[in-house]
């Protein structure tokens, strides 16, 4: 069954709910999941909607021309999207995130592309061949940073890239960089923000003796792990752990958090709005 997903977000008002599913009734979508609620302090309204497109006779780019007039009526942000996103994985060194993500994609749990693999070192080229994924591997040459984002960014535009997760990327990106994105470059930081922001939060979560560490997946921005948050999870630890007990225990959470962000991204169920995010179930 071929769909396409609708996602509003506009003033609170009444009628809404009304003149959009009237719009996919006459163009003969039929609505097969529908979520909405309204954020009360700011009185904004958010909708996703699934709908079957087999008998629609307009493609998704002319849907989204014909909707403006809903959308000047009450002042809307929304798209229309379809089909698979493409996907670009960032990775250096560590492998549990990229491991754990390139199998719920080939198990199909996660529905995405993943047309190139980057890394700023060489060592996990064997996954990618694994994965059956191209490797390219982009080092950092002479501390010439901005060369290599403008090599990556090279290799994104040329893959026609839709978004990229960083699977323990262990680069901070610039905001030239992430402006190419925006709110499309998924980071996974091993803390549960905004405690812990920056390098060694597990160093930093066992010298302060904490009694729960977590993981945070949020989209990066250039205001260094403060973008919107997409998943959090926590684990309970005490005394008789070690700095690396926390490591172990907290690799297995990011795994869970950054999976979760990455499919509700690529499932479209992801509205941002004053810098958090509203993720549909």
């Amino acid at each position: 069954m071929s769909s396409i997903k609708l996602l509003i977000s506009c003033p609170d008002r009444k009628g809404i709910v009304l003149e959009v599913t009237k719009f996919i009734f006459e163009n003969e979508g039929n609505i097969i999941d529908s979520q909405q609620h309204s954020l009360g302090l700011d009185s904004r309204f958010f909708m996703r909607l699934e709908i079957d497109s087999q008998q629609m006779k307009k493609s998704c780019a002319q849907l989204q021309e014909d909707f403006k007039s809903i959308r000047a009526k009450f002042s809307m942000d929304y798209k229309f999207v379809t089909g698979n996103k493409r996907m670009a994985i960032l990775v250096s060194k560590y492998d549990h995130c990229l491991y754990d993500i390139l199998q719920k994609i080939k198990a199909k749990v996660i529905k995405v592309d993943v047309p190139i693999i980057v890394s700023n070192h060489p060592d996990l080229e064997h996954i990618a061949e694994n994965f059956n994924i191209p490797f390219k591997y982009l080092p950092i040459v002479d501390g010439n940073k901005e060369k290599q984002e403008q090599q990556i960014l090279d290799e994104l535009k040329k893959h026609d890239i839709d978004f990229v997760a960083m699977a323990r990327y262990m680069q901070i990106l610039s905001a030239d960089f992430i402006n190419h994105y925006e709110y499309k470059i998924i980071n996974v930081h091993h803390s549960f923000l905004p405690s812990f922001k920056g390098a060694n939060p597990y160093k930093q979560a066992y010298e302060k003796g904490v009694k729960v560490i977590g993981a945070t997946a949020h989209y990066a921005t250039a205001d260094l792990d403060m973008g919107p948050i997409i998943s959090q999870d926590i684990a309970a630890v005490n005394y008789k752990h070690s700095l690396e007990d926390y490591k172990t225990i907290g690799a297995d959470i990011e795994k869970v958090v950054f999976a979760k962000a990455i499919k509700a991204h690529a499932d479209d169920k992801i509205i941002i709005y004053n810098n958090k995010t509203n993720v549909f179930n």
